[in-house]
Order: structure tokens, then C-alpha cells, then sequence
């Protein structure tokens, strides 16, 4: 059995649900976990984040459920308003940093997500990776230079379709993966202990 889980780096509640995701990554070693980016910001939606009104309403009660915190930095991007959010260019990013350590791949979406939702860095900027990779100890250069690689696009692609043929519709989901058979562990919001009932269920 392995974990899987679905998020999009420009999603607030996967951004709430990366401490629990922390704790049950911790709580179970035995269990490799893998992070598949999703598509929340593509095509139409790729739009300034003016236009998505529910933002501060939502990032309170992501606040309120979880205790992360929205830092100053990205806090002014929502008050300016003009910042577009790119969920192909996260999911570059994702599979780039995966690629450089692929067994970290749970702490560098977190990292990603805390370079957004706390230093309000673009996740479309190669600064931001080398940063992140930086911070990891990982090869900062390679990992931009992947950036731009037609395997890191593919890997991207291929996470977006991943997604769409689980029939994921909604960010974070947790899946428990075992051989053919699936079963969602948290879709959203859960705690640890939450999951950690549906795992002893399953197994």
C-alpha cells in the first residue's frame, strides 16, 4: 500500500492540509507517499487573483480549521490584486524538485506552498525554485534547468491527467493506493487521526 496525494500548489486547503499530510507521513514511515500536482488554475482560470472573491473569506476558515498562517507578503498580492495564478507553471515545479528527490516529495510541496502562502513568491518564477532547492540542499541549478526540459512538461502533464483519471475533482485528496483498489482518505480538510481511522480500516 502506498499513499497518494492530489494537490494543487495554488489551493489554500492543500496549504492547510500540509501539517496533517507532515504527520501522517510521520506517523507511518512504512508508507511511501506520492504528490501529484493538480490543475485548479488552468485555461479559463488563469486569471487575476481579483477575480476570485472568496479568497480572504476562504483563507480565514482555512486559518480557523488548520492554524496555518497567510503571511504579510502574500497578503499583499491579494490586497493588489494582479497576481495570476498558474497551476501548469506549479506542476513544472513540482515535478522538477520531485525529480531531484523524489522520496521528499511531501516537504518540497510544502516548501512550495509556504513560498507562496507566506512569502508571497510567484510559483512561475525559476527564483523561487532555486531558492526552494537552495533550502533543501538540493542542486539548485539543475533543478531550474529542469524547469524547462520537455521531461519535466511531460511529468506535469502526465500528473494533470493522473488526477483527472482518479477522478479527482477537488484539492488536497489523500488516496490510499493498493494495487487496483483505491480508497479516499481525506478530501479537503481532515485531521491525522481522522486518517489514521480509515487506514486501519483498509488495511
Amino acid at each position: 500500500m502506498k499513499l497518494l496525494y492530489v494537490f494543487d500548489a495554488y489551493c489554500g486547503w492543500s496549504y492547510g492540509f500540509a501539517p496533517t499530510l507532515a504527520e501522517i507521513a510521520r506517523r507511518h514511515p512504512e508508507l511511501p507517499a506520492e504528490v501529484v500536482s493538480g490543475g485548479l488554475f488552468t485555461d479559463a482560470r488563469r486569471v487575476p487573483i481579483r477575480e476570485f472573491g472568496y479568497v480572504q473569506g476562504s483563507n480565514a476558515k482555512i486559518s480557523e480549521l488548520t492554524g496555518v498562517r497567510f503571511g504579510d507578503a502574500y497578503q499583499r498580492l491579494i490586497a493588489d490584486g494582479s497576481f495570476v495564478m498558474d497551476s501548469e507553471a506549479a506542476a513544472l515545479g513540482m515535478a522538477a524538485l520531485r525529480a531531484a528527490a523524489p522520496d521528499r516529495a511531501v516537504d518540497l510541496a510544502a516548501a512550495m506552498q509556504e513560498a507562496f502562502y507566506l512569502d508571497g513568491l510567484s510559483l512561475s518564477d525559476p527564483a523561487t525554485y532555486r531558492r526552494i532547492a537552495e533550502a533543501a540542499g538540493l542542486d539548485a541549478e539543475a533543478v531550474v534547468t529542469a524547469l524547462r526540459s520537455p521531461a519535466t512538461r511531460a511529468a506535469a502533464e502526465a500528473d494533470f491527467r493522473r488526477s483527472r483519471e482518479l477522478g479527482v475533482d477537488g484539492f488536497p485528496t489523500l488516496l490510499a493506493l493498493d494495487g487496483q483498489r483505491s480508497a479516499v482518505l481525506a478530501r479537503g480538510h481532515a485531521t491525522a487521526d481522522q486518517v489514521d481511522r480509515l487506514l486501519a480500516d483498509i488495511r
